[in-house]
C-alpha cells in the first residue's frame, strides 16, 4: 500500500492519486482569452493582507483601472517562485480567472508581468474572509465585547440565508462553466459592503487556516472536514462533491463559523465521514435548512441535491425572511 494510505481506526484505506484532483481547466480556457495587463506604476501597495505558499497578498491602490474613478482599492497577489512551471501555472490561472465572471465570484482585474514578482490584481473585499466575519458576528463575540464602546451585532437568520444564497448562486455559475472548486469553505469566501458575499480564494487559506487541512503523503493538503467519502477515499472531485462542501458551508454559516467536527481529530473525522455520519443540526438552524444540508450529504453523489435546486430553495427561504443590512454599521 502506498504512502498516501489514510489510517482509519485500524484499517488502511488506499487514497488513489486521481488526476481529476487537479482542476481540469481545458474546457474553460478559450483560445481567444484576453488577459488585461496592468502597468506596475499604476499599482501602489498600501499594506500586507496576508501570506501564502505562493507569495504575499497586499492591499493596494490601482490607477487607471476604472473609467469612473481615478483609483480604486484592490487586492494584489504576488508570485514568490518564478520557476518556469510556476510562470506557466500563473498565466494559465490568469486565463482561467479572466473567463470566470459573475456577481458572486471575486472580480479578477488582470496581471502585471513587466518584472518579478509577477502580480495578479483582484477586487478588494472590505470585510475579509467569511469565516472571520461569522465569528466576529456570533454570540461569543457579542458576549466578549460587553462593556466595550463598540459592540458587534449578532447575525440574524435572514442575514445568514442572504449569505448562503449568494454562495449558492456563485456555485451555480461555476457548475455551468464545468468548474469544480474542490475547496469551498467559508474561509474561501469574502465579504464586501452591504453583506455582499463572493467566492474567491487568494491561496492564503492553507496557511492561515492550516488546521482545516490534513496533510496526506507528506505534501498534499486536503480539506477533509468539507469533503465527501468519494473525495477522501478516491480523490474524486466533481460538481457533486462541491455540493457536499456547500452543505458544510451552510453548517458553518449557521454555527457562526465553527470548524466542522471541531471536537474530533482528522483521523476521527475521516472515520466518521466514510462510515456515513453527518454533522448535527446547528442550534440556530431552521429545519428546512438542515433538510437541505442533509440533501447535500447523501452518500451516493447522484442522490445529492442539484446545485440549482439548492440555490432556488435558499432564495425562496431568503425572500420569505427580509434582510436588514445594518450589521456593518
Amino acid at each position: 500500500m502506498g504512502p498516501d494510505a489514510v489510517i482509519i481506526g485500524m484499517t488502511k484505506i488506499p487514497v488513489i492519486e486521481n488526476p481529476q484532483y487537479f482542476r481540469n481547466t481545458n474546457s474553460l480556457l478559450k483560445t481567444n482569452t484576453f488577459v488585461q495587463h496592468i502597468k506596475r506604476h499604476n499599482i501602489v501597495l498600501k499594506r500586507e493582507l496576508g501570506e501564502g505558499a505562493f507569495g504575499k497578498v497586499f492591499l493596494a491602490e490601482c490607477y487607471n483601472l476604472s473609467p469612473d474613478q481615478e483609483k480604486i482599492l484592490v487586492a494584489v497577489k504576488t508570485l514568490k517562485e518564478a520557476s518556469e512551471n510556476a510562470r506557466k501555472d500563473f498565466h494559465r490561472e490568469a486565463e482561467l480567472l479572466t473567463n470566470l465572471q459573475h456577481e458572486h465570484i471575486v472580480t479578477f482585474y488582470g496581471v502585471c508581468v513587466e518584472s518579478d514578482p509577477l502580480i495578479m490584481v483582484f477586487e478588494y473585499m472590505k470585510h475579509g474572509d467569511l469565516n472571520k466575519f461569522l465569528r466576529a458576528h456570533g454570540p461569543d463575540a457579542v458576549l466578549m465585547s460587553e462593556g466595550q464602546n463598540t459592540r458587534p451585532v449578532e447575525l440574524t437568520q435572514s442575514q445568514m440565508l442572504h449569505i448562503a444564497q449568494q454562495i449558492a448562486s456563485g456555485m451555480v455559475y461555476l457548475a455551468s462553466q464545468h468548474f469544480v472548486h474542490r475547496d469551498l469553505a467559508t474561509r474561501n469566501c469574502l465579504v464586501g459592503e452591504n453583506l455582499l458575499v463572493k467566492i474567491g480564494d487568494f491561496g492564503m487559506s492553507r496557511d492561515v487556516y492550516s488546521t482545516d487541512y490534513y496533510r496526506v503523503g507528506g505534501h498534499t493538503m486536503l480539506p477533509i472536514r468539507w469533503m465527501p467519502p468519494e473525495s477522501i477515499m478516491y480523490r474524486k472531485f466533481t460538481t457533486e462533491s462541491d455540493v457536499w462542501s456547500l452543505g458544510v458551508v451552510l453548517w458553518e454559516i449557521f454555527t457562526y463559523g465553527k470548524q466542522p467536527w471541531y471536537q474530533l481529530s482528522n483521523n476521527e473525522v475521516i472515520e466518521c465521514i466514510t462510515q456515513g455520519r453527518v454533522l448535527q443540526r446547528p442550534r440556530t438552524c431552521l429545519k428546512e435548512v438542515y433538510d437541505l444540508m442533509l440533501g447535500c450529504w447523501q452518500r451516493e453523489p447522484h442522490m445529492r441535491l442539484n446545485i440549482k435546486e439548492i440555490h432556488c430553495l435558499l432564495l425562496n427561504l431568503a425572500k420569505a425572511s427580509p434582510v436588514y443590512l445594518d450589521i456593518l454599521g
